[in-house]
């Protein structure tokens, strides 16, 4: 479905040439994942998408292939290093490199840090923090192989400014950008850039669950006065992953309206 502006009109989307490149997208089931995978996919990357949910990635693929585009679903648990290990080398094993990474699988757990259980934080890490540093460290062994590859990390706003009750999610995304900034000058020499986009409010199934009047409110507190699209999101992370971006590595793109200014 082509993007659209606030007042219906249709939005001039990016053009990047990925023919031939490999990305894989985690967390790609559904929201900004799904959408990343379909601009990858569009721009003519072959997609490997990855979630834990198989029949939402079959799903995925069915519409990517609909489409013109080519993918694979490979169902993983992205906290798990012998899943990732395994999902990274069947990926390249099965369309023959490994271009692009984007480290987008991420839950939410929120409740006030006095009421903060263990598996509470525990889970939030694990799959946020933990999982990228899992797919980077596998990943980046073909790519400083190829000398090529984009890794492009899903952190928040929320890693940037802290959030009340968000204690786990807020330490998770802020490892997220140091992680990315760390790896990033380590992999630089091999011509690979390590670059995180970091959303802000974005319209989703779970700020539809907070009701017409606190996305109101939320309005209110963004300068551009609405909510983001999944489709933004997706095209910072188009130039972040294309050729264009070469000499930009360590960076954290924010798009959230003016939110943290």
């Amino acid at each position: 479905m082509a993007a659209k502006k606030a007042d219906d009109t249709p939005v001039q989307r990016l053009g990047v040439d990925l023919s031939g490149q490999v990305a894989l997208v985690t967390g790609a089931s559904q929201g900004i994942g799904r959408a990343i995978a379909e601009t990858l996919a569009a721009n003519g990357a072959t997609v490997a998408v990855v979630a834990r949910n198989a029949e939402k990635l079959a799903e995925l693929v069915s519409v990517i292939e609909a489409a013109g585009g080519k993918a694979g679903s490979f169902p993983c648990d992205v906290s798990r290093a012998e899943d990732v290990a395994a999902t990274v080398e069947k990926v390249v094993e099965t369309f023959g490199r490994l271009d692009i990474l984007v480290n987008n699988a991420g839950v939410t757990r929120d409740t006030l840090l006095p009421r903060m259980g263990d598996e509470e934080w525990d889970e939030v890490i694990a799959t946020n923090l933990r999982g990228p540093f899992l797919f980077m460290r596998a990943a980046s062994r073909p790519m400083m192989q190829q000398r090529y590859g984009r890794i492009v990390n899903v952190a928040s706003v929320s890693g940037l400014i802290g959030n009340p009750g968000q204690a786990n999610y807020s330490a998770s995304k802020a490892g997220l950008v140091g992680l990315t900034r760390t790896v990033a000058k380590e992999l630089a020499g091999r011509k690979v850039t390590v670059n995180a986009v970091a959303p802000g409010f974005i319209a989703s199934e779970m700020t539809d669950a907070l009701g017409p009047a606190l996305v109101d409110e939320v309005k209110k507190r963004v300068p551009a006065k609405r909510l983001g699209e999944a489709w933004e999101i997706a095209e910072a992370v188009l130039f972040l992953a294309s050729p264009s971006a070469g000499y930009v590595t360590a960076q954290v793109l924010v798009a959230d309206g003016g939110l943290i200014g």
